[in-house]
């Protein structure tokens, strides 16, 4: 995991852009003869770019509640010898390791696999067991808590029914079948005889590792241990902490589950504003800066010629800009999506140059099918992008995405975001490169279409689930909102085109992803590519976009029948076997797709909201005439 002057050769080696994703500070990492968990940012050491970008550093201020957070690139490998050290320090966990030997014991007319478990203090002294060389390997059991802290498990407290216990007696790990079941597994005293099932860790509610203690191995043996409380809605629905103490809870490591990055993304579009920006620069110290109203505004932009410049614009909107200025703030009130959405929209002609971040050009649509225009308004060719990523904590057990539009709150309290370091100084952050193709799609016609009946039933039937979700979760009405129908309509669509253009535009479908615009801003989809470098720059989305109503065609046609129908078709939202409150018409077979290509976790979708499926529910936004 280190570099140095003397040439030392990492223990692992890991890309950038994992940093911020899968092995981030907190993640637990396989090496080849032990695992580790990646140090917190104390521990990342070497040179580290700085990251610019406005908007995203405000919405990581407010969702943290800092006055101010620098964003910087991960630690890049260097080859020059002079250059002091460079890396991310890992830890050694979990502390504890089973040995590799062949054994076998009868319990009940059963045979068990049985490995001794031995923590790293005997590791590390020599492999022997019993005088005879072995190897170990890191025991694939740990525990952690909601609140993402994370330990070893204390074995001889779990195997003897008693954190009290004096006996340290040569613990076993019995493992019947193939070691999967943890109906056949057991944690066994050599010396007392006390054998208990590792099962009883997965009950719902669960208790037996005791309470958390609030350890976090990211940040260093030496690190201090937070307090860990349950936390729950108050009457006013605000999430507090309670006097309850939080439980540890068995987890797998390697699962899929034992590690979510939480991130939040800006795409470096040119706001709509920036030339009123770029004009206020040129008056606003020792001179606008002291302006105490509107009206003071407006007097100063009649009265004085040298504002002419700034007159076309309005007082309002001049005034707008000083207020901002005044604050401290780095970017507009407008949240991330409306900035985005409005400069995509405002794209005439081009936005600017084949040199700039972001090269965007409208394309004409003289040629395009006819039945398409009244629910298509605009498509806009992005030659170029620049994404911004930042990481901004993770969780366990459930992934929380943090929402960049309205509330700042994660959408579950099951669980809670955890620290990367000890102080909030700095976040690590990644530039992508990369295109992408916008669809506008027609306000009217959206409305039109969400009046009608058969809409707002389906809608209802949506809502219902949603709501059953919200309850089952715990969250209060406030903290988690339904997104309505025109965002799942368009949610869906996205889905089915990304699946129709990977099989064009020479990207992957993973590498594809998503951005979903439903508000009274406009309503739009862009999909985009992003990777470090260059290589999401290839052109295979903008030439798409020049050929967007024969991809939009495929996507329909995909989503009109699914190889799981009528089974999926007539999924029911609010049904409680199922528990997919969250879905519609919407399963593996035609519109889930990669987890990295989608906003939402695959959640919030209903192809039949996008065309007619073999159910004929008649809320389809397309209908059947469209199709070529």
């Amino acid at each position: 995991m280190k570099k140095s002057n003397n040439k030392i050769k990492p223990q692992a080696e890991i890309r950038q852009s994992q940093l911020l994703s899968t092995f981030g500070p907190g993640a637990m990492v396989d090496l080849p003869k032990y695992s580790v968990v990646i140090g917190g940012l104390t521990y990342w050491k070497g040179e580290m770019q700085p990251i610019r970008e406005d908007r995203l550093k405000d919405k990581v201020c407010e969702m943290l509640q800092v006055k101010n957070i620098e964003l910087f690139s991960p630690p890049r490998e260097t080859s020059d010898p002079n250059m002091p050290l460079t890396g991310v320090d890992a830890f050694i966990f979990p502390a504890w390791f089973v040995a590799q030997v062949d054994q076998t014991i009868r319990f009940n007319g059963k045979d068990y696999r049985t490995r001794p478990l031995a923590n790293w203090r005997t590791v590390k002294e020599g492999s022997k067991f019993e005088g005879q060389p072995v190897s170990y390997v890191p025991v694939r059991f740990v525990q952690a808590c909601i609140n993402g802290h994370l330990s070893d498990i204390n074995w001889y407290a779990f195997a003897h029914k008693d954190f009290k216990t004096t006996c340290r007696g040569q613990l076993w790990l019995d493992e019947g079948g193939s070691g999967n079941d943890f109906e056949e597994i057991f944690v066994r005293c050599q010396d007392c005889k006390a054998r208990r099932p590792l099962s009883i860790a997965k009950a719902k509610n669960s208790k037996v590792f005791g309470e958390c203690k609030g350890d976090r191995p990211w940040l260093g043996a030496k690190a201090k241990k937070e307090d860990c409380w349950v936390c729950a809605p108050d009457k006013s629905g605000n999430i507090v902490q309670t006097n309850e103490r939080e439980h540890n809870r068995l987890l797998v490591r390697s699962a899929s589950n034992a590690y979510f990055a939480q991130t939040l993304s800006v795409i470096s579009i040119p706001d709509a504003d920036e030339q009123l920006k770029k004009v206020v620069d040129r008056h606003y110290l020792q001179d606008l800066e002291y302006l105490e109203d509107l009206d003071e505004v407006q007097k100063n932009l009649k009265r004085n010629p040298k504002y002419a410049d700034l007159t076309k614009f309005g007082a309002e909107l001049v005034w707008a800009e000083i207020q901002r200025r005044q604050s401290g703030r780095s970017s507009d009130s407008k949240t991330i999506k409306q900035v985005e959405i409005e400069a995509l929209l405002s794209c005439s002609a081009e936005i600017g140059t084949s040199n700039d971040e972001f090269y965007a050009s409208k394309r004409k649509l003289d040629n395009f099918n006819p039945a398409l225009l009244p629910f298509i308004e605009q498509v806009v060719l992005v030659h170029r992008l620049r994404e911004v990523i930042a990481q901004v904590g993770f969780t366990r057990f459930e992934a929380s995405i943090p929402n960049i539009e309205g509330e700042i709150d994660d959408l579950t309290i099951n669980v809670r975001r955890a620290d990367l370091d000890f102080e909030r100084q700095w976040l690590p952050a990644i530039e992508n490169k990369g295109e992408g193709v916008f669809i506008a799609f027609n306000k009217q016609a959206i409305k039109d279409w969400q009046q009608r009946k058969a809409v707002k039933q389906q809608g209802q039937k949506l809502e219902r689930g949603f709501n059953v979700w919200r309850d089952r979760k715990g969250i209060p009405p406030e903290k988690a909102i339904f997104p309505g129908l025109p965002y799942i309509m368009l949610h869906s669509l996205s889905h089915l085109l990304i699946t129709a253009v990977s099989l064009e535009c020479g990207y992957a479908a993973s590498s594809i992803r998503e951005r979903i615009y439903a508000s009274d801003a406009g309503y739009g989809i862009l999909l985009y590519t992003g990777s470090p470098g260059s290589e999401g720059t290839l052109g295979g989305l903008v030439q798409v976009g020049n050929q967007l109503e024969e991809h939009l065609n495929v996507a329909l046609e995909l989503g009109k029948l699914c190889s799981n129908d009528p089974v999926c078709a007539q999924h029911q939202p609010d049904n409680v076997q199922e528990e997919r409150f969250l879905h519609g018409s919407a399963c593996h077979g035609c519109l889930l797709i990669a987890e990295t290509s989608c906003e939402r976790r695959n959640e919030f979708l209903d192809r039949a909201l996008v065309v007619a499926t073999v159910e004929g529910l008649g809320a389809e936004f397309f209908p059947d005439q469209v199709l070529v």
